[in-house]
């Protein structure tokens, strides 16, 4: 746990490193780092990002103002607006990742099939869910 706590911590200074030189927050860029995936709702950013909802509020205004994101009605639900990713959007977190020259560098070390593992891991470590009874 200790490894993995000073790992995360390595790679989210990194991140808000990055972040800060395209002038963003950290919070800002694991915004756009989530909805490089694709369009979210207002409440899946929130818990995505483990914040509240109007904080969320404030993120998207910042980030649309500066034409980042935009907003746009869900088309199975009109009431609720999903955040998109714009072209501009999507060069910033590009350029973010481009600047995490310490994750890079660390990545860079392991071979294809040691990432590709690497990467299998840390999908089932952290996509797996119990199942809802607990069984």
């Amino acid at each position: 746990m200790e490894l993995l706590s000073v790992s995360l911590a390595a790679y989210y200074g990194d991140f808000t490193v990055a972040a800060a030189s395209e002038h963003l927050t950290a919070s800002q860029g694991k915004t756009l780092s989530v909805l490089r995936r694709g369009p979210a709702s207002m409440s899946v950013l929130a818990t995505t990002l483990t914040c509240d909802a109007s904080n969320m509020t404030g993120i998207v205004d910042r980030l649309e103002k500066r034409g980042l994101v935009r907003r746009e009605p869900s088309p199975s639900d009109r009431r609720v607006k999903n955040v998109v990713l714009t072209a501009e959007g999507e060069r910033a977190i590009d350029v973010i990742r481009g600047r995490m020259h310490h994750t890079l560098d660390g990545l860079s070390r392991l071979d294809e099939r040691e990432r590709d593992t690497f990467y299998a891991l840390l999908e089932r470590v952290f996509t797996s869910r119990p199942a809802p009874d607990g069984a």
